[in-house]
């Protein structure tokens, strides 16, 4: 999930960016300081039963050492030991028992001295091979959103599903085994960020120096991924990381820590919906972000019209991002237009977008798509998330932006917390007290977008560097075609535009907005590209 923030992020010469989350879910130094560094520990937690650890048993508890759950204070001190609990499902076609492990890991600095306790649950095929079964380690966006969406959403081996007739009806969503899920092909992993879900870093007043920011957030998470793979005997095992929206970023940073920071070099990278350059995702600033969301605002246009189908969608996306990287990109880009062509430019946008021509005039030419006016049509009001979803506008004679809700960040996808509570308690066994935080907007608020003086809103060198230095990485993205937060047109221009490895960079588009996951078919169609992105 990626949050978006109408408001300008400091500092103020950066101008005004949407923090990438839902996959909102969309938007470094020392360890004392900063975070964490290389030389952090784990307090010692129970192994898993595995093949590679057939010893281990079910009763979780945590060493008597200095640190520990009885030496926490505050918050981090409510969190329950560790819960080991076994199952089996279908998934993907197949039947297949696994083990369940829901728990912390607890982060260390260089004195010893605990920073944080990350919670995480892993899924592991039972009786697999650990040099040969692949795991993969999964985070969301925001940046401060926890993993219930991707985990509830789309790979775990339950799903929350919305009702049919009604899918913005959180109130009766329910959960359900799902078949879809992604252990069919992967163990999984997933993480909590800092300050999200169960994740409590121990002293909160030193938490966004430490952990909100874009480099302390991948030294965590890669420190996180060594610790459990150590633990757990699956060093070895194929490695991919799992991100949605500002975990597309996050992916990469983590992927880079991972290699310079924990020697440990990924297999592949999966991203939904992903953040990958927050300058263009920009639409007020950067005329090349105005120009990717309009190939979503078309797509979703033909979709309310009944014009898509599964034979022809890809035909419309492709038709869509030419004309906007083609004569609506010269147009914007050229000077104002004299008034006769104006007239005929605002017709043609007013067409593709199914907005009012007198609205793009307003606009001249460049809808934002977070305007109320742009997302307030006939008394609904339009998603940013998925530009075909509408609930009754609250306020259809108009409003400031900031104070107009979403209908998918701010309705029904908030579901999501609640049943991971409760799918916690019931299945996992992980009892607590504690609220579950599925989209910490303070974190949102407080995160760091800097490396010393310089902004880190722009990872694709890193990710260009990545591909050229391990020649076997590869890449799976997935977008939907309605989102307008991170829109399908950003992530193939970033992908085009890869010097090295462009072909180990697959480009999948699914009916759906940013989660279009919360779609059965798309849920459905994302596993089995998954699936095959996984296989050996």
């Amino acid at each position: 999930m990626m949050y978006h923030d109408p408001s300008p992020l400091s500092p103020s010469h950066t101008g005004r960016w949407r923090a990438a989350g839902l996959c909102l879910s969309f938007l470094c130094a020392t360890a004392l300081s900063t975070g964490v560094s290389r030389a952090d520990t784990l307090t010692p937690a129970p192994v898993l039963r595995t093949a590679a650890n057939p010893a281990a048993t079910d009763q979780a508890h945590t060493p008597d050492t200095p640190g520990t759950a009885e030496n926490f204070h505050d918050t981090a001190a409510l969190l329950p030991a560790d819960a080991i609990t076994h199952h089996s499902g279908t998934f993907g076609g197949q039947k297949m028992a696994y083990t369940a492990h829901a728990g912390t890991l607890t982060l260390r600095d260089e004195s010893g001295k605990p920073t944080i306790r990350l919670f995480y649950t892993a899924y592991t095929k039972d009786g697999s091979g650990a040099d040969t079964r692949p795991v993969t380690y999964v985070f969301n966006g925001g940046p401060g959103a926890a993993t219930a969406y991707l985990h509830l959403g789309a790979a775990g081996p339950q799903v929350l599903a919305f009702p049919a007739g009604n899918p913005t009806d959180g109130a009766n969503a329910h959960l359900r085994a799902n078949p879809d899920s992604w252990l069919a092909a992967t163990d999984l992993v997933f993480i909590d960020a800092p300050g999200t879900g169960w994740s409590v870093p121990t002293d909160p007043k030193k938490a966004k120096e430490e952990f909100y920011g874009v480099k302390q957030d991948a030294r965590t998470f890669a420190k996180a991924i060594q610790l459990w793979g150590e633990s757990n005997g699956r060093l070895e095992s194929p490695r991919y990381l799992a991100g949605e929206s500002y975990g597309g970023l996050r992916a990469i940073e983590v992927a880079e820590a991972l290699a310079d920071q924990q020697g440990i070099l990924v297999n592949g990278i999966i991203m939904v919906s992903p953040a990958l350059d927050m300058t263009l995702l920009d639409t007020a600033n950067n005329l090349l972000a105005q120009t990717f969301v309009l190939p979503s605002m078309e797509m979703a246009n033909l979709a309310l019209h009944h014009k898509l189908t599964p034979e022809n969608a890809g035909g419309f996306l492709d038709s869509a991002y030419r004309y906007a990287l083609g004569p609506y990109l010269s147009a914007l880009a050229g000077p104002l237009p004299d008034e006769d062509d104006a007239e005929d430019f605002y017709e043609e946008v007013a067409t593709h977008t199914g907005l009012p021509q007198e609205t793009i005039a307003r606009a001249q030419g460049r809808p934002q798509p977070e305007a109320h006016e742009i997302r307030s049509r006939d008394g609904r009001l339009y998603s940013l998330y998925d530009a075909t979803l509408s609930i009754a506008d609250p306020f259809p004679e108009g409003v400031d932006n900031s104070a107009s809700p979403d209908p998918v960040l701010d309705g029904f996808t908030r579901a999501y917390g609640s049943a991971f509570t409760h799918y916690a308690g019931s299945e996992l066994h992980f009892h607590t007290s504690v609220t579950y935080d599925l989209l910490n907007l303070q974190v949102n608020a407080a995160w760091d977008y800097r490396d010393g003086s310089d902004l880190i809103v722009r990872p694709i060198p890193t990710l260009r560097r990545l591909l050229a230095l391990n020649p076997t990485l590869r890449v799976f993205i997935a977008n939907g075609y309605y989102d307008l937060v991170c829109p399908y047109a950003s992530s193939r221009w970033v992908a085009s535009h890869i010097p090295v490895g462009r072909n180990r960079i697959g480009l999948h588009t699914y009916a759906g907005g940013h989660m279009m996951y919360t779609r059965a078919d798309s849920r459905a169609a994302l596993a089995e590209g998954v699936r095959a992105f996984l296989a050996p």
